[in-house]
């Protein structure tokens, strides 16, 4: 939807402000946040941006809020420019999914522009090496949204096809078995030995945690594993090298190095 459609002169901003980080922060997003009228967002994720909030409206809401902080940012940017934050980037599990389909169903002529910001998974990867150079497949263990039965064939589907798997929201207070859970599951598809890393609040500044660990003693570091965390569990020719994960692209198949 371009400008000129707009009822207003506003427009609305969903923007992946990255790992969590301000140096992870594109600088697209530094751009949008230091010049809209309001910001919108999860709690959590303003304090992560508190450093370029000046004279901007902030409105705060908390998690299970989404629809509502959804219809709030439209609403405003008729006639404003708001910025809706997004944790890590504003598709992968963020706010664009849902601010586009809020925007649909009660029709709303608003201008919308997603930017796009640092996934957790590829944070993850940068501290524990080179684990997703190759095809991976990302999945969320929250059954908040999507059934079990759905996640539980979605898991075993990458691990039969031995695609590299991303873990997102692994465990919560609520959900403290899906873990473990999942990691039965891909266990029967691999072996004990597949490089697991095990990465909480990546390129946070507090709290950070790495751990390189193998599949078979994956659950012995399960009290690292919580809502800040995601781990990347590797593919068959996955190997664990001075502390890190690689993934091997092909390039050792055709090439002498």
């Amino acid at each position: 939807m371009s400008q000129s459609q707009s009822q207003g002169n506003g427009k609305l901003y969903v923007v992946g402000i990255g790992p969590g980080s301000p140096e992870h922060l594109t600088l697209r997003a530094v751009e949008v946040l230091e010049s809209v009228d309001v910001i919108i967002g999860n709690g959590t994720y303003l304090d992560q941006i508190d450093h370029l909030i000046t004279g901007q409206r902030v409105i705060r809401s908390g998690m299970g809020k989404e629809v509502d902080r959804a219809g709030k940012a439209i609403e405003l940017a008729r006639e404003r420019k708001v910025a809706m934050v997004s944790g890590g980037d504003s598709n992968v599990y963020g706010m664009a999914g849902l601010v586009l389909e809020v925007a649909r169903h009660t029709d709303l002529d608003v201008d919308i522009e997603v930017v796009p910001g640092v996934t957790a998974l590829s944070a993850v990867a940068s501290l524990l090496g080179a684990p997703v150079v190759s095809d991976f497949a990302v999945i969320s263990l929250s059954d908040l949204l999507t059934p079990w039965d759905v996640i539980e064939q979605r898991l075993t589907a990458a691990a039969t096809s031995d695609m590299v798997i991303g873990i997102y929201n692994p465990k919560s207070r609520q959900r403290n078995t899906n873990f473990m859970m999942a990691v039965e599951i891909i266990r029967r598809h691999r072996g004990d030995s597949v490089p697991v890393g095990i990465v909480q609040n990546a390129l946070r500044p507090v709290g950070e945690s790495v751990i390189v660990t193998t599949l078979g003693e994956a659950m012995d570091h399960e009290d690292k594993v919580d809502m800040s965390t995601t781990v990347i569990i590797g593919n068959s020719e996955s190997r664990i090298w001075n502390s890190k994960i690689i993934t091997p692209r092909g390039y050792h198949k055709k090439y002498e190095y």
